[in-house]
């Protein structure tokens, strides 16, 4: 089995009494020891353990519109589940992120649902006593049902970190759908500790601690299969969305955090609908095939430690379009999603790394310029070398 990327997981904090590390575990192994709580493997917190102290939230949406959020149930009656075949077909949970008229729709909702932060906590801190009502109730800033913004937009998928649920790149959606995109956040069922569905149920992990047959590269053809089923049901006949009409199917682009990542090369491998694509400090566990992507651009944006990989030195000399690889010097794998952000919020820090809003606010620079340069026809000059705004980018150039 090759080498698989350590997937930065949640660190819950309590002002008094630090609770242990939620396990960075490889995607495979069983959830590693607890460590000393510290920036660089702090993955996500709750609110702090004083009843007084303000709820945690994420960093406000930069973009000029207000986000509207909308929550999908899709069943893929073609595809039995790959994963617990007894299941029946594919079943999905997707979260629509998309430009909204301010002042409608209803207050935020919640982070994940309880059931889906208990299962969270207990999986990665076991015995753990910590609320996860408090994990669950993380401000955001999208508005359920609230009314869509006039106007098509570009749509681009986002596919999260093997374990992880969709709700850790909840603010990377909230910010691409201020900046003018419709996103579908998606959850691969049986993939993550736990994932919530409208009939009460909620699914746990199947294949974290014993792989499936076919190992990474199953996972990832598995993600692209939904992948392409929900873009199926976004921009078919007969859209499984209400407000499918906002989409501009001509612009279509995916983005993934660690195997999300992955699975969006062998995504576009399989669907020529997906125009772009970004790997946030995934391995590579596909090749490129031989013909390349058609021209089509890809984003390799990555840890400092990236160069590291050999499965993205390859990758980048087999790529046949445009190309960036950009990496953050003072980041974690985990850097890319909202989990650092979370647990700084609540006081822990590493003055030798970069501060995890900082993370957050590069992470959203870099994804939106190349979606705005690949999707939109914006040039970036981010994209093109060392920019005196975000000296912490070393850009590659093919």
């Amino acid at each position: 089995m090759t080498r698989i990327r350590r997937t930065a997981l949640a660190v819950v904090v309590a002002l008094a009494l630090p609770l242990p590390l939620i396990g960075a575990s490889a995607a495979f192994a069983a959830p590693a020891p607890a460590a000393p709580v510290t920036s660089a493997t702090a993955s996500a917190a709750s609110e702090v353990s004083d009843p007084s102290a303000a709820q945690a939230r994420l960093p406000r949406p930069t973009g000029p519109h207000a986000v509207g959020r909308g929550t999908l149930h899709l069943v893929d009656e073609q595809r039995q589940d790959p994963w617990v075949p007894a299941a029946g077909a594919r079943e999905l949970m997707v979260s629509m992120y998309y430009p909204a008229r301010p002042g409608t729709g209803g207050p935020p909702a919640p982070y994940l649902t309880t059931e889906e932060a208990r299962l969270l906590l207990q999986e990665k801190v076991p015995g753990s006593a910590f609320p996860p009502e408090r994990l669950a109730a993380v401000r955001t800033w999208a508005h359920p049902d609230a009314r869509p913004a006039p106007g098509r937009f570009p749509l681009v998928v986002l596919s999260p970190g093997f374990t992880l649920p969709r709700a850790t790149l909840t603010g990377l959606a909230e910010d691409l759908a201020s900046r003018g995109y419709v996103v579908a956040l998606v959850d691969h069922t049986y993939e993550a500790a736990g994932i919530s569905f409208p009939d009460g149920r909620t699914l746990t992990c199947a294949i974290c601690e014993q792989p499936p047959a076919g190992g990474e590269t199953a996972i990832t053809g598995s993600r692209a299969k939904d992948v392409s089923f929900v873009l199926d049901r976004l921009t078919g006949r007969h859209p499984g969305w209400q407000y499918a009409r906002m989409i501009d199917t001509t612009r279509i682009g995916m983005a993934g955090h660690s195997a999300g990542g992955a699975a969006t090369l062998t995504t576009m491998a399989a669907d020529n609908r997906v125009r772009a694509g970004v790997n946030m400090d995934g391995t590579f566990w596909d090749e490129v095939p031989a013909q390349g992507l058609n021209g089509r651009p890809f984003l390799m944006l990555g840890e400092e430690t990236s160069a590291q990989d050999q499965s993205w030195q390859h990758t980048w000399t087999s790529l046949d379009g445009w190309r960036r690889w950009l990496s953050v010097n003072g980041t974690n794998h985990g850097s890319f999603t909202d989990l650092p952000v979370l647990a700084a919020l609540v006081g822990v820090g590493d003055p030798d790394e970069i501060s995890p809003e900082r993370a957050e606010q590069l992470t959203r620079t870099c994804v939106a310029a190349f979606f705005d340069q690949s999707l939109k026809g914006i040039a970036q000059p981010l994209l093109d070398g060392p920019s005196p705004a975000n000296p912490e980018v070393v850009v590659r150039l093919p």
